[in-house]
């Protein structure tokens, strides 16, 4: 350990203060999740292994259960329950045959977008708690220190798949919603021609 530049009541009212935070803050964010997929069948750990799947695009075993911060066997033994119900897929490689691959299926993708599109169904406290902020800074809390934290704890790798797997879903949700706009665009179209044949 480096040499101490903070005193012992500094450091435990830190790690304590922490601790609280963050116990705090997984409940209310456990029931949040809880509550948005409990209608479709999945525990947290399936809908986090599912979405973690489809994120990085072909992950290994090891890399979920890197990202979903679980055992290795963990993520293993629910990835084979979500295979047994169609939405994943288990492969090997040609130049990785050691490593177990999972690809999210046809129908596991429809059940994440199913779960999406019903995101506001049910209540989110950590939304809601984050919205003051969001209306003073103009966006929502962004954790820059905390993820300093994280990427020390974790390594680079894990902060690296991190902002991978983010980075695709921005590019997911961004395309989604210009299709939605597209199809606004072209029924709000159609509704204004159909105003006007029935107005002449």
């Amino acid at each position: 350990m480096a040499e101490q530049s903070y005193t012992m009541p500094e450091a435990m009212l830190y790690s304590q203060r922490m601790a609280q935070l963050s116990k705090a803050l997984w409940k209310a964010v456990e029931k949040d999740w809880q509550q948005w997929i409990k209608p479709f069948g999945l525990n947290i750990n399936e809908h986090h292994i599912l979405w973690i799947a489809a994120h990085l695009k072909g992950a290994t075993i090891s890399e979920v259960a890197k990202f979903g911060v679980m055992h290795v066997s963990t993520a293993f033994n629910f990835s084979k329950k979500l295979e047994e119900r169609g939405y994943l897929s288990f492969s090997k490689r040609e130049d990785d045959k050691r490593s177990t691959y999972v690809e999210v299926t046809e129908q596991g993708h429809s059940l994440l977008l199913e779960i999406n599109n019903h995101y506001f169904d049910t209540e989110h406290s950590v939304l809601e708690g984050s919205l003051p902020v969001r209306q003073l800074y103009g966006r929502f809390p962004e954790y820059i220190e905390l993820m300093a934290v994280i990427r020390n704890i974790y390594g680079n790798d894990f902060m690296d798949i991190f902002e991978q797997g983010f980075k695709n879903m921005e590019q997911l949700y961004g395309e989604n919603e210009q299709v939605n706009q597209s199809d606004y665009t072209a029924e709000s179209e159609n509704l204004s021609i159909k105003e006007k044949g029935e107005v002449s």
